[in-house]
């Protein structure tokens, strides 16, 4: 049996002709930039996200960056973040000449571990910035008060938690601003690069419209320097035939998860293997089901490819290990959490179609896994 890591198609063949419908729409208008597409699609995520504005802007990239932008992040300030994230989240610091400043995560949810973010706050903290990896948003309360105290804002790196919760809040709206990608991938996809910013505060709202169309209130009048980063209307067409499926396909990913739990603590393995651990206070959406397996994760990798099965890591390297951050001076050691996160962590297929015989036979490819050490 073959099982991928992800299969894109399986979903498309449910959608085409929707899609086909949505597509057409479009050329027939030909209107392509900030239309009504985008325009309808930001009003349904903003009443989704439980916020009063959705941005929507080329990327999830550009979210984080428009986000810090609007929050004027400039050379010499710093933004507290995870070092266990995806490249983009400390790169938008970095180019606006900030500073990363890398807090180490929780070992149980690999999200940024709140108790550790009050050591890391000095007078040229500007945001702090959660991410909600894998689908589960991190312990917020604790971040929320600490920055409300210290008079901080929090930006919510939500590009792979949409619809996922924390005490009855969705991701994106506990936050000043939380960023989403649309990334093929993520569990609301399109069909390229697309992301979306939300917010409640209405002038930051203004401000984020501005400054993803070069920074003008209208095409030839710039109040500021701003960037041309405006979403599609291809691929807010896209997203709108994908957005009424959105619930119940998190939903599957959920069960998916919990199936995937109760095979693999039934297993009797002859390794140790760790699950993931859900909240329960919180709605987890399951982007990526993610075990830990100290010691011989490369190795159960290498045998579920010989089993055809997909895996991945994310991610390997963390973030103050690569070498475009060297000039920041953290070396190996620094942050062990995170570093044993990268070891031992490897994410299984986990989509909504996947079948409840692939995931069987994923669990029966790990069994039969033996260990050289």
């Amino acid at each position: 049996m073959n099982v991928p890591l992800l299969d894109l198609q399986a979903q498309y063949v449910s959608l085409r002709d929707d899609l086909r419908t949505a597509v057409e729409r479009v050329m027939s208008s030909q209107r392509f930039v900030l239309g009504d597409e985008v325009r309808e699609l930001e009003n349904t995520l903003a009443a989704y996200c439980e916020t009063k504005h959705a941005v929507g802007c080329a990327s999830g990239s550009d979210a984080l960056l428009l986000a810090l932008m609007a929050l004027d992040v400039k050379a010499g300030d710093e933004v507290i973040t995870t070092p266990f994230s995806f490249f983009a989240t400390a790169a938008c610091v970095a180019r606006l000449g900030a500073r990363p400043i890398f807090v180490d995560i929780d070992p149980a949810t690999y999200n940024l571990d709140p108790s550790r973010v009050a050591d890391a706050i000095t007078p040229r903290t500007k945001v702090i910035m959660p991410v909600h990896l894998y689908g589960q948003c991190t312990s917020m309360d604790p971040l929320l008060e600490l920055a409300k105290r210290r008079g901080i804002p929090v930006v919510e790196d939500a590009a792979q938690a949409i619809g996922a919760t924390d005490n009855g809040r969705r991701a994106g709206s506990m936050g000043v601003i939380g960023c989403f990608s649309f990334y093929p991938t993520k569990n609301l996809g399109g069909a390229g690069d697309g992301g979306i910013v939300t917010t409640s505060d209405d002038d930051l709202a203004a401000r984020l419209r501005r400054l993803r169309a070069h920074g003008g209130s209208t095409e030839y009048q710039h109040e500021e320097i701003g960037i041309n980063s405006r979403l599609d209307e291809l691929q807010a067409a896209v997203l709108r035939v994908k957005f009424p499926r959105l619930d119940r396909w998190s939903d599957e990913r959920a069960r998916k998860a919990e199936f995937y739990t109760e095979l693999l603590d039934n297993a009797n393995l002859s390794f140790p293997l760790t699950t993931p651990q859900v909240r329960p206070d919180g709605r987890h959406i399951f982007h990526q089901y993610v075990i830990r397996v100290p010691g011989n994760r490369d190795a159960l990798m290498d045998h579920l490819k010989t089993c055809g099965v997909g895996s991945k890591v994310y991610y390997p390297i963390p973030l103050h290990r690569q070498e475009c951050f060297s000039y920041l001076g953290y070396k190996e050691g620094d942050f062990p959490q995170s570093e044993s996160a990268a070891r031992e962590t490897v994410a299984l297929p986990a989509y909504p179609e996947l079948t409840d015989e692939q995931q069987v036979y994923v669990v029966e490819s790990i069994k039969s896994f033996r260990p050289k050490n």
